[in-house]
């Protein structure tokens, strides 16, 4: 992906000279729109206040749908909504539905935040809509296969003996198990598909013939599979942090580990460039192999009996995920390299790796959507075999991220078949993709944009972020906002439509950040990558 990016480098000025706006449908919504009556069977959702501090014009709402879409007159399930809606007199342009991915991740307060991080103009003339996918949080019923599934000290994941792999594997079946037991009746149908049917439900509920939608990360797939089952009703669609289709999901996820060790070494350089604040020198390899010795030694003796090595892996994944965090995690390596102080080591595990309730939620949807959408193998000597060549050359997340998912090794419902989100019938779909993204490589986003005939690729070139609109990337946010304005998409003619520079990477902590203590800063893009699901 370096390479790339330096091959996108020097096509930056050639792209940006030969990008021309298209509009993106051939009816933009005139100054009489009105939004449209519910469909003829949908119950019109009751919106009520439930507006917070940050997002005091949020309202919430519910909608019953079928838990089973082929059989619309049986069980009925609930989806918790979100809306800010629109304010504009002059321009209304239908319902926004926002996705912040996982699966398994929440959109209400997503809802909020992109009304809040458009400019004003354009969120006015939507009604931006969030929801809690079925099984997710708010909605009912939610999932919670196995409460503290996650709970420290958990077996090392690296599983080098025997004893260790079998620790690892019994989590992992009896995590299925539970969920077959608790929900066995619901899990045949917690799934993408079936997500996708009631995103329909949503719409027709709110009267729309069509929506538009943003999603991020699974999101992105999420809108993919709405898009193939249902081109007529979209409007407009926005995919950020693209999955590969072609890889749902067990490829995807071995592709994912080699992105994420690229992260975590760009890391260990950004720690190197500066030496003058952590004092671990200047050699990034030498600092790799200080976090490898640290994980070693917390494996054999956990920090204040919390921070084992799995947990040290969940701790310093979600800089893989946004460099935000680096500052910190920073901190607290090189307190416990340079004086064995594990006291930020803690605290950095309670505010990035630590698991709470909702994301015991988040993980069995995950489990559960994953596992049903496609087929895993069930042989474990595959994985073995698949992780341990992945691990030879990209250790990093390897081994905890094949324990993540291996649940579905075990997974109590028959896979579905993946659909294949091959369309030539969709308006132009916007697509943002980083170069150095960890948790969708950038491939992904290449594959998406030819799989959708008419959709716009735009590269953040060198950026490493997972979900980079919104979060403080003005080129980014542009395009963004020109596209759900009227309609207009770049046009280019090579890989990419248009190139976007990535923003600066973060600096080191100061003083008067450390003494605020917590996690994160008050940036927009802190706030984003609070609010993107588990696991992207």
């Amino acid at each position: 992906m370096n390479r790339r990016a330096a091959a996108l480098c020097g096509a930056a000025a050639v792209v940006a000279g030969m990008i021309t706006a298209v509009p993106a449908d051939a009816s933009p919504a005139s100054a009489t729109a009105r939004p449209a009556v519910p469909s003829a069977g949908a119950a019109k959702p009751t919106w009520k206040k439930c507006g917070t501090k940050s997002y005091p014009k949020l309202q919430c709402a519910s909608l019953k749908v079928p838990l089973d879409h082929a059989n619309p007159h049986g069980r009925k399930i609930t989806l918790a909504l979100s809306r800010v809606p629109h304010t504009s007199k002059k321009t209304y342009q239908g319902p926004l539905l926002v996705n912040p991915g996982g699966p398994g991740g929440s959109g209400l307060t997503l809802a909020g935040f992109v009304a809040a991080s458009l400019p004003k103009n354009v969120a006015a003339q939507y009604d931006v809509i969030g929801f809690d996918p079925r099984g997710v949080g708010a909605s009912r019923p939610a999932l919670n296969c196995r409460p503290g599934h996650f709970k420290p000290v958990r077996p090392d994941s690296l599983p080098t003996t025997p004893a260790l792999e079998k620790a690892n594997l019994d989590r992992a079946e009896g995590f299925a198990k539970a969920c077959a037991t608790k929900y066995g009746d619901l899990l045949p149908y917690i799934d993408t598909v079936s997500a996708v049917q009631d995103m329909d439900a949503i719409r027709g509920a709110l009267g729309a013939e069509r929506i538009n939608y943003f999603g991020y990360s699974y999101g992105t797939y999420l809108g993919a599979v709405y898009a193939k089952l249902h081109p007529g009703r979209v409007r407009r669609m926005v995919l950020d942090s693209v999955v590969d289709p072609t890889g749902v999901w067990y490829d995807d996820n071995l592709a994912q580990d080699h992105a994420f060790n690229s992260r975590h070494r760009a890391f260990m350089a950004w720690v190197a460039k500066h030496d003058a604040t952590y004092k671990l020198g200047t050699d990034p390899e030498r600092i790799e192999a200080a976090w490898y010795a640290m994980r070693a030694a917390l494996a054999k003796k956990p920090a204040d009996k919390v921070v084992g090595a799995s947990e040290l892996e969940d701790t310093f994944s979600p800089g893989a995920y946004f460099n935000g965090y680096w500052p910190y995690l920073a901190d607290a390596f090189a307190a416990w390299v340079k004086t064995k102080n594990d006291d930020p080591l803690v605290e950095a595990y309670e505010d990035f790796g630590a698991v709470d309730t909702a994301g015991d939620n988040g993980y069995s949807v995950y489990t559960s959507v994953q596992c049903r959408d496609a087929h895993w193998p069930r042989d474990w000597d595959e994985w073995r075999e698949d992780n341990w060549a992945v691990y030879e050359k990209a250790p990093f997340m390897a081994w905890s991220n094949a324990w993540y998912n291996a649940p579905c090794a075990f997974w109590p419902t028959a896979p579905a078949e993946p659909v294949d989100v091959a369309n030539d019938a969709v308006p132009p779909v916007l697509l943002f993709q980083a170069t150095d993204d960890a948790a969708t490589p950038y491939e992904g986003g290449v594959m998406v944009h030819h799989l959708l005939a008419g959709s716009s690729l735009v590269v953040e070139r060198g950026g490493g972020n997972h979900g980079v609109t919104l979060s403080g990337n003005t080129c980014l946010d542009k395009h963004l906002a020109a596209y759900l304005t009227d309609g207009r998409v770049p046009r280019g003619s090579g890989e990419a439509d248009a190139v976007c520079a990535k923003l600066p990477d973060p600096k080191p902590l100061t003083a008067k950040a450390k003494a605020k203590g917590g996690a994160g800063t008050s940036s927009r893009g802190t706030t984003l990558h609070g609010l993107l699901g588990p696991r992207g």
